[in-house]
């Protein structure tokens, strides 16, 4: 048993060592293709060559970056005829008996629904957007806070209330700002992947922790089932 356990380890140790050789030579080998077709002061030649200036077409929504964009956002038809808070409910096609407000951070939206309504489709005829999972209540991706109790709005409904009264609906905040790990070749691109590879290390490293607890464990397990087996064994002998 002791040898076996020892061949396991030196197994393991020629598998982590491999993984991280390739790891090595993997990141070697990318800054070695960045170094060879990103220009550089140091690997330029000595003759001259001429600079081409291209000029660059500014948009005014490009921020100064001369960027210009390959398509343009199309105008709705809240855009073009006004929305419900221009109009009101009754011109723009909502019915309903019960004022829906979505609130979420700054933002208010409005619409109308009826009394045992989706409250997903209200959410959505009312422009709110809300993040959804399983969409069958059982995850809580989509809680919102109603009368001071949390709700599943991919399954609740709108609920009768009284007269001129209106269901308020807080809809968590959802963090929209992303970053971007930089252009390709880039330094920001180089540190992000020795930080990609560097949590893949730990990754392997706690995960073989984990697994040597675990056969310890059985192991020691086993073991206690033999010796339990063998005295009554002896016993009955």
């Amino acid at each position: 048993d002791f040898t076996r356990t020892d061949t396991i380890m030196k197994m393991i140790r020629r598998k982590l060592n491999s993984s991280l050789m390739f790891a090595g030579l993997v990141t070697l080998s990318w800054m070695a293709v960045a170094v060879a077709f990103t220009p550089s002061l140091l690997f330029s030649s000595g003759s001259k060559r001429p600079i081409i200036v291209l000029a660059a077409v500014q948009s005014p929504n490009s921020k100064g970056k001369g960027y210009v964009p390959k398509w343009t956002k199309k105008s709705t038809l809240a855009d073009e005829q006004g929305s419900s808070n221009d109009l009101g409910f009754a011109n723009v096609g909502l019915k309903g008996t019960i004022p829906v407000v979505f609130k979420q951070g700054n933002e208010t939206r409005t619409s109308m629904a009826w009394a045992g309504q989706p409250l997903r489709d209200v959410a959505t005829q009312a422009g709110q957007f809300i993040k959804y999972g399983c969409g069958k209540g059982e995850c809580g991706t989509c809680e919102c806070m109603v009368n001071g109790k949390w709700i599943r709005p991919c399954t609740a409904t709108v609920p009768s209330l009284v007269s001129g009264e209106e269901l308020i609906v807080q809809v968590k905040a959802i963090k929209t700002k992303s970053k971007s790990s930089g252009t390709f070749f880039s330094f920001r691109s180089f540190i992000m992947g020795f930080w990609n590879n560097l949590l893949g290390m730990i990754g392997f490293v706690k995960f073989r922790k984990a697994a040597k607890k675990n056969w310890e464990e059985r192991k020691a397990y086993e073991d206690l089932v033999a010796q339990k087996t063998l005295e009554k064994k002896m016993r009955k002998a």
